[in-house]
């Protein structure tokens, strides 16, 4: 059986990821002390010992303002191991699913990203992303990078999870209306994930397919919002299940102020991914309905 490496199954997409992937092999999830991407001269040995067949790494370093204080930990996760996995499948003629963000866009672009625009982060954890992204494809190693965005879950530390919370402990909630992307459920990536590996993986695709074919591919949900949009959305479920919510002020980005500048606009065009790969990414308010069921 197929043995599929897979880091950061705590986090919100690995956690999707486990059950996803199970359909394609065995899964080895690893604990963050037995392969800490923090130290990624440790990494190679540790897969070495594992010998994985795939290698997909969703783990990241994504505290977008503590990475301005933080960079050499950014970097060491964000770029530095996916560095020393790409090689180490490389090396063993394997594939590895890199993920990445977003935040390597300025925002200043009208109109949904393609893979192809160019890269201007704004801030460190963009930096250490793109980073990341220019490291793997280096490599030499078969790779797939899927670039995702404002993702969201019912575990771990998102923006869907947070609104639930202040709703209910606070009678005013002020969100930024001025910053648009598309909230993309981590389900949505881990299920668009599975289906393109499955494809990758199948016995008809060859070495040369695989080659020819790796690259950076956007992996996210369909559709525009803002923040101050995806918040309604969100309360709006809540009063829907009978709780009282908060009043909701609309805010510019400049009334709250970050350590990291976030891009603009950072909506994604999904077309690369469904023309290669026939994978088409849900609506992020269908995906949002979906998540909260």
């Amino acid at each position: 059986m197929r043995t599929i490496l897979l880091t950061g199954a705590s986090g919100q997409v690995g956690w999707e990821l486990q059950r996803t992937l199970a359909t394609l092999g065995r899964v080895v999830a690893p604990s963050h002390a037995e392969f800490d991407l923090a130290r990624p001269d440790t990494l190679a040995d540790a897969l070495r010992a594992i010998k994985p067949d795939l290698i997909v790494n969703p783990a990241a370093y994504t505290a977008v303002d503590q990475a301005e204080t933080e960079q050499e930990l950014a970097y060491a996760i964000n770029a530095e191991a996916p560095l020393a996995l790409a090689r180490e499948a490389a090396r063993r003629g394997i594939t590895l699913v890199h993920y990445s963000t977003d935040y390597v866009f300025d925002g200043t672009q009208f109109g949904a990203y393609a893979e192809y625009d160019a890269l201007r982060p704004l801030g460190v954890y963009g930096a250490s992303k793109q980073a990341g992204e220019e490291l793997v494809q280096a490599s030499g190693a078969d790779h797939l990078i899927f670039r995702t965005s404002w993702v969201y879950g019912l575990r771990g530390k998102n923006f869907l999870l947070t609104m639930q919370r202040l709703a209910r402990e606070r009678d005013k909630l002020a969100v930024v209306a001025d910053q648009f992307g598309a909230p993309t459920w981590a389900r949505s990536i881990a299920e668009a994930t599975a289906q393109v590996l499955a494809l990758w993986l199948s016995p008809g695709a060859t070495a040369a397919d695989r080659q020819r074919l790796s690259g950076i591919y956007h992996m996210s949900c369909g559709g525009r919002v803002s923040w101050h949009g995806f918040a309604e959305a969100i309360l709006q479920d809540m009063q829907n299940r009978g709780e009282k919510i908060p009043a909701l002020k609309a805010i510019s980005t400049t009334e709250y102020p970050t350590p990291a500048q976030r891009p603009a606009n950072s909506v994604l065009s999904n077309e690369k991914l469904q023309q290669t790969f026939g994978v088409r990414m849900p609506d992020w308010q269908h995906a949002l309905a979906l998540c909260l069921g």
